[in-house]
């Protein structure tokens, strides 16, 4: 039986004897996420739900010892740090980190107060932390009040937090600190839709996670009221080490391991009579994504996210941007997505036959009338290039068309609803994500682009809103659903991915 050498992770933490933080945690987050986890553990604490009652610094000499048998021995990939206790083993850990010529990634949670308020960290550390540490730190992932802390020891008054924007000013200060990259963890200040410190629960609607690595990226996560949140930074870094070393970007590292804790919070086995532990086990035992999330899951998927960058990010997508692209090539494409719209209107019809409620099939009804006018609308389109109707329906499916649209008709036919709905998601959801990034990317060129029209069609307020009802129908028929489904619709995912930047091949192969 041939055997695959699994991503290595090393957490350079605490220990956390009732096993919802610290090395604990780190190693079930690891573990889950299917890489190979190894230790050094650098203190023994005495805790549990309801607080730190004793801390006990394991010697440095026994660190350096402990540090310096692992990387002898089996390189990691990256390495978490958490919990340092002292500045002895600062000194200590990263003397041998940088005693020899091995680079690597360091994902740095600082721990300082545990979320019962105790004091991890002493506070003669903190600058050691600062000066030795965080310039060798890959990233950096402090929650609001760890952030203010270290720019408090710096003779900086961190901002007071209002707004969304406060928190990306927060992570650009912080990031002047030395590390390459940093995530402001929004936990601590939950947000109302509008993007401002919510005042009362009620209005509390999302986590706002700030990423700066020179560009701002925000993660949103929904708003989970728990006190089931012992160890969440733990396993947050974790989670994102685990996903940097299996090569995912630090932006998706970081967007799936959000929603790994979001997920693990949902499904917290309420343990204890204080903070609880989140579910560090929940992918083994049922879906891997919380409520509401479900196409960002497979949109970050690791078997699927290279496909839907090549799909969402293509060579034809970068010309219609660049207003580049051969005109006989789209009109060529032109053709062909009517062709293909045709074919997805008789899928949301099929759909709407499918659905065993009013109300999926009022949804699924309304979309294929979403559909008709996008027909006319592209009708129109066609026009301005000298392209009519008769000239359209009289043109044969390429091979690329007939493929994707015969696949979607055939899950369609032999599967249910909601494979229907996700074989039918890439088209939607991907028309929408392409048409907002070549929008937002200060290069497009919108003066003279005779292809300026068509982003502004699939940014259009009326596209986006049937977009969001697709996605809707799909996040509440997910819910509850088992694991061996899931793997199910992310096969389905997949292929209609790939068939769509087959789509985009076609056309640009069209001209020979």
């Amino acid at each position: 039986m041939s055997t695959v050498t699994p991503p290595k992770v090393l957490t350079i933490a605490g220990s956390d004897p009732s096993g919802g933080a610290g090395i604990e945690a780190d190693l079930k987050v690891i573990t889950t996420h299917g890489c190979y986890g190894m230790t050094t553990i650098t203190a023994l604490t005495a805790q549990n739900t309801r607080g730190v009652r004793d801390i006990h610094v394991v010697p440095p000499s026994f660190v350096r010892s402990s540090l310096e048998a692992v990387l002898d021995d089996i390189k990691p990939d990256v390495i978490k740090i958490g919990m340092l206790a002292a500045r002895e083993t600062i000194e200590v850990v990263m003397n041998v980190l940088e005693a020899g010529s091995e680079k690597y990634d360091l994902v740095l949670d600082p721990v300082m107060v545990s979320t019962s308020g105790s004091h991890l960290l002493k506070e003669d550390a903190v600058s050691v932390l600062i000066e030795r540490v965080l310039p060798k730190t890959f990233m950096l992932t402090p929650n609001t009040p760890e952030a203010a802390l270290l720019l408090k020891s710096t003779g900086t008054e961190p901002p007071e937090i209002k707004s969304v924007e406060d928190l990306i000013f927060l992570a650009k200060r912080i990031r002047q600190l030395g590390p390459d990259t940093v995530l402001i963890k929004g936990g601590h200040c939950p947000m109302d839709k509008h993007g401002n410190l919510a005042d009362k629960e009620s209005d509390m609607v999302k986590v706002v996670n700030v990423f700066y690595d020179g560009e701002v990226s925000l993660i949103e996560t929904p708003y989970i009221s728990s006190t089931n949140t012992h160890g969440t930074g733990c396993s947050l870094a974790s989670a994102i080490a685990s996903n940097l070393a299996k090569g995912l970007s630090p932006v998706d590292s970081i967007r799936a391991g959000c929603n790994y804790v979001s997920a693990g919070i949902e499904s917290a086995p309420k343990l204890g009579s204080g903070k609880g532990p989140i579910n560090h086990l929940h992918s083994n035992q049922q879906v891997a994504f919380p409520s509401g999330k479900f196409i960002d899951y497979l949109i970050g998927h690791p078997t699927i996210q290279a496909n839907w960058d090549a799909y969402t990010r293509h060579e034809f997508v970068q010309q219609l941007g660049a207003g580049t692209l051969d005109l006989e090539v789209f009109k060529f494409y032109l053709i062909q997505d009517y062709l293909f719209l045709i074919q997805f209107a008789r899928a949301n019809a099929l759909a709407a036959y499918k659905s065993h409620d009013m109300s999926t099939i009022a949804e699924s009804a309304a979309f294929v009338g979403h559909i008709q006018i996008e027909m006319q609308l592209h009708l129109n389109y066609c026009s301005t290039f000298g392209i009519s109707k008769s000239q359209i329906e009289s043109a044969a499916e390429s091979s690329a068309c007939t493929a994707y649209t015969r696949y979607v008709l055939d899950i369609g036919n032999s599967m249910d609803f909601l494979a229907l709905q996700v074989a039918m998601a890439p088209c939607a959801v991907g028309y929408a994500v392409i048409a907002r990034q070549l929008r937002d990317d200060p290069t497009t060129k919108r003066e003279g682009n005779v292809y300026w029209k068509w982003i502004e069609n699939y940014t259009s307020e009326e596209y986006v809103g049937s977009v969001d009802a697709m996605r809707g129908m799909i996040e509440r028929a997910v819910e509850g659903m088992g694991s061996g489904q899931v793997e199910r619709l992310e096969e389905i995912f997949l292929k209609a991915t790939r068939l769509e930047e087959a789509f985009w091949e076609d056309a640009l192969r069209s001209q020979g």
